[in-house]
């Protein structure tokens, strides 16, 4: 039967082959196709009808997985890849993935180091294709001799104080240094500031505190954080005298990469007149900058003006010298100048377009960075819109459904800027168009690292909280949290306002689950709130049950606190909303043991709480309890105590000890007032 099957499936085949070739030589009898086989074969020579299908096709070593890739989407349950390797010690809380994050690279770097450390026991290379960044990589200097060679070898591994020290040993031997060479020196010393960059086994240390990352100044952080990861140096200057200028003094004849080396030094570490003033001399001896250096003077151009219009004229000035000198601006010049007409106040916004239609017409189409400037020119941070998203509009229609690659360093804060504008103007449109072009492509490696994508999320959730209703919430909090989001306390707590304005306080129990698992069970300010919409109006019977059981549970809480958290201490509000909800579930022996905690802990309970448990008592008539209620209230000689004894007097049975006491109490209180 097998073999049957087999010689049916063979004819088969064969016949759709002899279909199938009769079918293309009857629609393009006229056109010829060559099919290029793999690299290692030679071309094949067919005639202008015959069809050559190739004997083998060469594909990439990735082929497979990419397509694998493509046939799934992310895992909404599933926690970060990065993560899966130990499901046990998966974060559930942002500080969980800091931890863990930082144990990661901590593990890796120290990995590094033993292998570049011992290199001779990691010959062997087991990954296929290779990975040249798991072999051992070279940390000592090989050539020990004073040459040449020994300086483009420190150039190579960039030891910056070790080149700039053997550069000087040659000079002092009198052995010349090529230009080349020299140019390349310069370029490490500029781009390093004149100090060795940080060793790349040192984990990098991050300060940054990711709760309310939506209301933190992200730029300004994050410039902090990559100049302190690019150098050892907290802060560098460019200082008189450095070695970039002392060796740049040194050179007889400097050419246009010379200058050019020098003057994006001075540009990055903030010599911004020096920087002129060298281009000045450039020019002064004849010679015709590059590309990179007119970016960086654009860049700084800003910098060495006041007024808005005099920064344009110094930026337009510089594009006129590039034309003058047939130098071709790039995509890094467009981004230079719409990133200085942020600077430049109204003078920004009347010249932002003119700049991008005028880079069009030469074929620079901007990229994100492009449009990430363009947006913070009419965007500004705390500005008031009055609802005007147009210019975002016209962005999103540009770039709706394209895939973009990293062409710019700040093409990684675009989707963080457009989100902040449609948090600001409250437009939830455009935030879906925002993060659906996120999914284009390989959009999302765009987002930024770990602490840029926590502050995307946060703001456009909080604007899903802010605009639409509990259904549509809930249903992005089940996608995000906790696969690529962990929610901040503020954020959680524009959830539970939802929730309150949807009128789905049914659902609170569940959030709190989520609160303990998000780290966030210890936040006094969230706890109470939540305490607050659990006590503020009765739901049914069942709802109340959940919600006694998750007040019991809120009470743990307070008692023994998360393991190396700071414990919440008890208010007169919280231990007050905690009765009510246990009141409201007909738990009174619970809630009469929440009561006593309000002397135990030095609080007074309010005397509509008071009220409200003597009611409940009355139902149960429990003349005892109801006394001792009286007693608590006349311990805190609250002015409530005598209306409490009057409703006692009325509304329970009595024995004459009790209506004794019961009159002694009053008495005490008449004259204590």
């Amino acid at each position: 039967m097998a073999s049957s099957c087999s010689q049916a499936l063979r004819h088969h085949v064969c016949k759709s082959s002899r279909i199938l070739r009769v079918h293309l030589q009857k629609a393009w009898p006229n056109r010829s196709f060559v099919l290029n086989s793999a690299a290692d074969q030679q071309p094949a020579v067919s005639s202008p009808e015959e069809i050559v299908i190739p004997k083998k096709k060469t594909w990439s070593k990735e082929a497979v997985l990419q397509a694998l890739a493509s046939t799934v989407n992310r895992d909404p349950t599933a926690s970060d890849y990065r993560f899966q390797d130990d499901p046990y010690l998966t974060p559930k809380t942002s500080s969980e993935f800091k931890l863990f994050s930082l144990s990661q690279e901590s593990g890796r770097n120290a990995a590094k180091y033993f292998i570049s450390t011992y290199p001779k026991y990691f010959q062997k290379d087991y990954a296929q294709p290779h990975i040249p960044c798991l072999m051992p990589e070279t940390l000592e200097a090989q050539i020990e001799e004073v040459s040449e060679a020994a300086l483009i070898e420190r150039i190579q591994m960039r030891k910056v104080k070790a080149a700039v020290d053997l550069y000087d040993q040659l000079q002092q031997a009198g052995t010349p240094v090529s230009l080349d060479v020299t140019n390349q020196l310069l370029d490490l010393i500029c781009f390093y500031g004149d100090c060795d960059p940080a060793q790349e086994n040192v984990p990098e240390q991050r300060n940054e505190e990711t709760e309310d990352v939506q209301d933190e100044p992200q730029t300004k952080k994050q410039n902090t954080l990559s100049h302190n990861k690019r150098s050892p140096c907290l802060v560098f200057s460019f200082r008189e005298n450095n070695n970039a200028e002392r060796i740049f003094a040194l050179l007889s004849e400097p050419n246009t990469h010379s200058y050019s080396a020098l003057i994006r030094g001075m540009v990055k570490y903030g010599a911004y007149s020096k920087a002129f003033s060298t281009y000045t001399d450039l020019l002064n001896n004849q010679l015709k900058a590059d590309v990179s250096t007119f970016n960086a003077l654009i860049t700084a151009a800003p910098e060495v003006k006041e007024k808005y219009n005099e920064k344009w004229e110094l930026i337009v000035d510089l594009l006129k010298q590039m034309a003058e000198q047939k130098v071709k601006p790039n995509l890094l010049t467009l981004n230079a100048v719409l990133k200085a007409l942020r600077r430049c106040g109204t003078v920004g916004k009347s010249q932002a377009f003119p700049v991008i239609s005028e880079m069009r017409a030469l074929s620079i189409d901007p990229s994100l960075a492009s449009y990430n400037h363009l947006l913070s020119i009419f965007y500004k941070p705390g500005a008031p819109f009055q609802g005007q998203t147009d210019i975002l509009q016209e962005v999103m229609n540009e770039v709706s459904g394209k895939s973009f690659t990293p062409q710019d360093p700040d093409d990684a804060q675009f989707f963080i800027t457009a989100v902040r504008i449609c948090l600001d103007t409250k437009d939830i449109e455009q935030a879906y168009r925002v993060h659906e072009l996120l999914g284009v492509g390989e959009n999302w490696r765009l987002l930024g690292n770990d602490f840029q994508q926590n502050i995307y999320h946060a703001r456009f959730f909080s604007l899903l909280c802010m605009m639409e209703n509990i259904d549509v919430v809930l249903k992005w909090y089940r996608d995000l949290v906790p696969s690529v989001y962990y929610p901040s306390s503020n954020v959680m707590r524009d959830l539970l306002q939802v929730l309150d304005t949807d009128n789905r306080l049914d659902l609170i129990p569940q959030i709190w689950k989520d609160l303990k698992q998000l780290g966030h069970g210890n936040r006094q300010t969230l706890v109470e709130e939540l305490l607050t919409l659990m006590a503020r109006e009765k739901q049914n019977q069942e709802v109340q049950e959940t919600f006694a059981e998750c007040a019991l549970d809120i009470k743990k809480m307070y008692d023994t606190g998360d393991r190396g958290k700071v414990m919440m201490s008890w208010t007169a509000g919280s231990l007050s909303d905690l009765v009510s909800v246990l009141l409201a579930a007909q738990r009174r022996q619970d809630a009469w043991e929440i009561l006593k905690l309000f002397k135990t802990h030095n609080r007074v309970p309010s005397e509509e709480l008071l009220d409200k448990f003597l009611t409940c008592i009355k139902e149960s008539g429990d003349v005892n309890q109801a006394l001792e209620l009286v007693q608590i209230s006349a311990g805190f000689c609250l002015p409530g105590t005598p209306k409490l004894i009057q409703r006692v007097q009325q509304e329970f049975l009595l024995s004459e000890q009790q209506k004794s006491m019961l009159s002694d109490l009053e008495i005490q209180t008449f004259n204590s007032d």
